[in-house]
């Protein structure tokens, strides 16, 4: 049997692992250190709109949050001003993206961990839709809308292609950058919902007579 002593020991180990996670939860600088004042200014602007979605429990889960994603900017504006400068250099033109790849891949996951010391799952998703510009939903939507005989698998499919381009998207170095990523995979769709038998382009032109019926834009 496991003496109390031992129990004890453990118990208290644990409490002390909860502590030190609580007290670096609660600690998230703003990494602004030699950065443009102008260029923090624009980029925390960016990030009150990518998580105005969220609702925070107090102010400095809202401050935690805020830093973290303006911080990933940050990350993501060095990592890709490296393989710039790696690609100038001959000698070290090969490795620039290999390099690049391998921060994204690092950064990428760590902003979901960092993330998760403040925020549930969906409100995980709502930081996500607002740095990709919810183009997840308004694809999503409007594909679902425009075809309404879409079968449920055909549904969740669609879905899963537009989750994983928000990934993508989110290490994208630009906002059009995003876009690119999206329009792939609205390709990869259009692609697979001809393949299941749809005609596209008819499925579009009675959608624009729906919505015009409506009274609604497209």
């Amino acid at each position: 049997m496991v003496s109390n002593k031992i129990l004890s020991a453990v118990l208290t180990g644990l409490l002390m692992i909860g502590a030190l996670a609580n007290a670096s939860a609660q600690e998230v600088t703003l990494n602004s250190d030699g950065r443009d004042t102008a260029y923090v200014r624009v980029i925390l602007g960016r990030v009150a709109k990518n998580i105005s979605a969220v609702e925070f429990k107090d102010s400095a889960t809202y401050l935690a949050v805020r830093n973290i994603v303006a911080n990933r900017y940050f990350e993501l504006n060095d990592i890709y001003a490296e393989r710039d400068s790696l690609k100038k250099n001959p000698e070290t033109k090969a490795l620039a993206n290999v390099t690049c790849d391998s921060k994204l891949y690092r950064s990428h996951f760590a902003l979901t961990a960092r993330l998760s010391l403040y925020l549930n799952d969906e409100q995980i998703v709502q930081v996500k839709d607002g740095i990709t510009m919810g183009v997840v939903k308004v694809t999503y939507d409007a594909t679902i809308d425009m075809i309404p005989t879409l079968k449920e698998e055909e549904k969740v499919q669609i879905m899963a292609w537009l989750v994983e381009a928000r990934e993508l998207a989110l290490d994208a170095e630009s906002s059009k950058k995003k876009h690119e990523v999206f329009g792939k995979y609205k390709g990869r769709i259009n692609n697979y919902l001809v393949k299941r038998g749809y005609d596209l382009k008819a499925e579009r032109e009675a959608w624009y007579k729906r919505m015009d019926a409506q009274g609604k834009k497209y």
